[in-house]
């Protein structure tokens, strides 16, 4: 073998060692510190702006004459997380689809190691109850303690599950 070939297959091999050392450290450093996406400055900032989005929301849904006020009687008006970092977060019910997930564009964006990215989705059939979906997570979402595997309707008050968080609709 000539030296020529020898350095060469000495550097490309450095040059894979060097690249497998810059993963790791990115991984380390993901894992330690989370994504950008993810990453909040204060915990309570964001919860705040998260009920500010949500009050322009059901101010603009008031002025469009939605569906808000075809609700019936006894039916569930809002969403609590009642378990997990968001414990206290409440989300008012207008009909829309309330999406969850670790996506930064969810509706409750979960910072949990056991929840996917767009877990499930939370929506309102033709009747005015509210229906659960899992979206595939690996994990799986709870209903009562069993596991979802089709769209299933929620009863107000039983507990939905994903990960380490727990929400309940609420009158």
């Amino acid at each position: 073998m000539s030296e020529l070939t020898l350095t060469v297959m000495r550097l490309g091999f450095l040059a894979v060692l060097w690249l497998f050392v810059i993963v790791a450290v990115q991984v380390i450093r993901s894992d330690l510190f989370g994504t950008r996406v993810t990453q909040r400055t204060a915990r309570r900032g964001g919860d705040r702006d998260r009920a500010q989005v949500g009050r322009q929301q059901s101010a603009q849904r008031g002025q469009s004459g939605g569906r808000g006020g075809r609700q019936r009687r006894g039916a569930p008006t809002k969403l609590v997380v009642t378990e997990g970092s968001l414990t206290g977060t409440t989300v008012a019910l207008h009909g829309q689809t309330i999406s969850l997930g670790r996506a930064h564009d969810s509706t409750i964006v979960l910072d949990d190691d056991y929840a996917s990215s767009r877990h499930a989705r939370i929506y309102p059939d033709r009747d005015g109850q509210w229906i659960v979906e899992d979206l595939g997570s690996t994990n799986g979402t709870y209903l009562d303690r069993a596991r979802l595997t089709t769209p299933t309707p929620i009863p107000p008050g039983a507990p939905i599950r994903i990960g380490k968080t727990v929400i309940e609709l609420r009158k």
